[in-house]
């Protein structure tokens, strides 16, 4: 088997920053009117900035496939030469922009530079991107590719704009109350953004630059225990299945608002943090790893709402991180979903911080039916 490097990450990020305060100036006012629940869940979720393929007004700039191609095109500063050397791409995305071509094919069509390679396309929410880097990984691995491109991307503004919204769905005082009720469809408004990253996974690490080496990728799955969370084209019914879009006529559709991305708050307190850090407990004992070997923790998080409840659970398990060693850029990038571990990445390589034999965990929860992926990394 051969050792696998993460050689390059590179990121695009749609338009100019958007600050809170012009947020409804592209995603629109629900009835006419300024958001009564924003400035409470910006305050708790701790956003800052961040990126909308939209112009202000809601219209679209760019498609799911073309930023993630763009971001491809930025591993090699847009040259052909190398681009023609890509042997495997492997896209994931929460939001594809049809549901069929595949997401992946969508984002090879964009490259014309490359040859006829294979493409896979983990479906799925935030673990998607990681599902693509395995694949990669896995790939390089046993030989059977030598450059591959791994990805996470999402375009989520344009299903966020005052249309999709025929009234909010949070007051104001009742998130006061109980800040995990922000979670639903009024507060996705408030957190989720756009952009895609991509890393070049090959056998042979850099010889002018610093590389990461995967050491291990193990991803877990709790939807055998619980039921559905994060849903999107289907809606819930009173014994908590899903009922899929296609069960649907024309006018359930709109009068359900099945095809708007929802939350279920009560099962994402409940479950989010406790499933994910008592696997990650095990695979760590497994693996005869300590967090105290760690440089750096780099936890994709939807809010700082939760930063000091992964914390109390870190020490509940006996695997306390220190601060210092935690990375996010959650503040200026927000929530991209499947992207925002590829942001952080590439942040961190690009920042100048990395020295040869520093330790990094990445950890990349997913709420829609509680997955979990973490990656041991080894910076050489």
């Amino acid at each position: 088997m051969k050792e696998v490097y993460i050689n390059k990450a590179a990121v695009f990020l749609p338009n100019k920053v958007v600050e809170n305060s012009e947020m409804e100036e592209y995603l629109g006012y629900v009835n006419g009117k300024p958001s009564r629940s924003k400035a409470i869940v910006l305050r708790r979720n701790g956003i800052k900035q961040r990126y909308y393929a939209l112009k202000k007004g809601g219209k679209s700039t760019h498609t799911n496939a073309e930023m993630t191609a763009l971001a491809v095109k930025n591993l090699f500063d847009n040259d052909r030469t190398e681009l023609k050397k890509i042997d495997l791409l492997c896209c994931g995305t929460s939001t594809p922009d049809q549901t069929m071509p595949s997401h992946g094919v969508m984002v090879h069509g964009h490259l014309p530079e490359t040859r006829n390679i294979e493409v896979v396309s983990p479906s799925g929410v935030c673990c998607s991107g990681m599902h693509a880097l395995k694949y990669a990984y896995m790939s390089i691995k046993i030989g059977d590719k030598q450059k591959a491109i791994s990805t996470g991307s999402e375009r989520i503004a344009s299903m966020m704009t005052r249309d999709k919204f025929d009234e909010e769905m949070i007051f104001a005082e009742k998130i006061e109350e109980n800040p995990y009720l922000a979670f639903s469809k009024d507060f996705l408004r408030w957190m989720l953004s756009d952009g895609a990253g991509a890393f070049l996974v090959e056998a042979e690490k850099n010889t002018d630059a610093l590389s990461l080496r995967v050491d291990w990728i193990e991803g877990c799955s709790y939807a055998n225990e619980v039921e559905a969370c994060m849903y999107a084209a289907a809606d819930k019914d009173d014994s908590g299945e899903l009922i899929s879009y296609k069960d649907y006529d024309a006018k359930g559709l709109i009068n359900e608002s099945v095809m708007s991305i929802k939350q279920d708050v009560k099962l994402l307190s409940k479950n989010i943090l406790k499933l994910g850090f008592d696997h990650l407990q095990r695979i760590l004992k497994e693996k005869n790893k300590s967090v105290d070997e760690l440089t750096y923790f780099l936890p994709h998080i939807s809010s700082f709402f939760f930063e000091k409840p992964i914390e109390e659970i870190l020490i509940e398990n006996e695997m306390e991180i220190p601060k210092e060693k935690w990375f996010t850029n959650l503040a200026t990038k927000g929530n991209v979903g499947a992207g925002s571990i590829y942001l952080m990445v590439e942040e961190l390589m690009n920042s100048g911080k990395l020295k040869a034999g520093d330790q990094i965990l990445l950890a990349v929860p997913e709420s829609a039916r509680f997955s979990y992926v973490f990656t041991w990394l080894t910076v050489c």
